[in-house]
């Protein structure tokens, strides 16, 4: 059976992730005292303590998923995916399961993209807003008539069947969550983020990021990984790079990403990481995939026995 290895991004954190990793699993406290030691400040009080207002910074939100992940994966020590994908931040994380990605390298990119990300908002603000209930379609024919009417106001998310996050000015965003409101959309809601994520408006973190991209060693991945901004697999390192940056802007489509993984054979699908929105979301896609999650060390003790027994 192909099992497809998922990796959150941003929203999935919560104060005390990892914790029960830490204390249970050898390999998870050496993966995240690691991380500590490499960003030079102790990380893991943030994952463990929070404060809560703390953790949904962006510069801390994205390192401290990408470590609660990467401390889940050093668990499962010696496991071959046979693909993978990650949402936005995600996508970070899951290259560095296929071994194209050194953990320093993902953790130091991780922590700067955050940083960028955080400063583009503020030099920029905008926000975003999930729509429920409306298809592709008509979200991306909302934006358009939001766009020229109020302001900058793009699909950023194409998560699952019917729901779809949009990002942009605060004036655009509010004006097209009034239409969708207007045509049917069963729940329009704002998010609390700090700036318009996979949007135009995050252009002022591509220079900065790009510079470290550049620098960065990436090998050819051990087993395709589904990358956001196509949908589609590569183990191309170079397709790679440039891609990571182009997601900056363009917008997830997460939602394609697992209907290929599906046709390419996937019937089961983990999620490795914090919380549970990506089952949340294959479920919907693809409801007859058998999904999993692994975010406790509870989950990841089950996992262990299953997979040895």
């Amino acid at each position: 059976m192909a099992t497809a290895f998922l990796f959150p991004g941003q929203g999935s954190q919560y104060v005390g992730m990892a914790r029960s990793l830490y204390e249970a699993f050898p390999e998870a406290r050496a993966r995240i005292e690691e991380a500590d030691r490499i960003l030079g400040f102790p990380l893991s009080e943030v994952l463990f303590s929070g404060p809560e207002e703390r953790l949904r910074q962006t510069a801390y939100t994205q390192p401290a998923i990408f470590v609660h992940s990467m401390a889940v994966w050093a668990c499962l020590a010696g496991e071959r995916p046979d693909m993978v994908a990650g949402h936005s931040l995600g996508e970070y994380t899951a290259l560095v399961a296929a071994e194209a990605l050194d953990f320093v390298d993902g953790v130091r990119l991780v922590r700067l993209r955050g940083e960028l990300m955080q400063q583009a908002g503020e030099r920029e603000p905008g926000t975003m807003a999930a729509v429920i209930g409306l298809d592709e379609e008509a979200v991306e024919a909302l934006c358009q008539e939001a766009e020229a009417e109020a302001g900058l106001v793009r699909p950023a998310n194409f998560n699952a069947p019917g729901q779809v996050v949009i990002s942009g000015s605060i004036e655009g965003v509010r004006r097209a969550m009034e239409l969708a409101r207007a045509r049917g959309a069963r729940l329009v809601r704002e998010l609390a983020v700090s700036g318009a994520f996979h949007s135009p408006l995050m252009r002022h973190a591509r220079e900065g990021l790009a510079e470290a991209l550049g620098r960065v060693s990436l090998r050819r991945p051990i087993c395709p990984v589904y990358l956001n901004v196509t949908a589609r697999p590569t183990q191309d390192p170079e397709e790679i790079r440039a891609l990571l940056l182009e997601q900056l802007t363009a917008p997830v489509r997460w939602a394609q990403s697992v209907r290929h993984m599906a046709a390419d054979g996937a019937e089961r699908f983990v999620e490795v990481g914090p919380g549970s929105v990506l089952q949340g979301l294959v479920r919907r896609t693809v409801p007859n995939a058998q999904v999993f999650g692994l975010d406790t060390a509870e989950q990841v003790r089950a996992w262990l026995e299953a997979v040895r027994s």
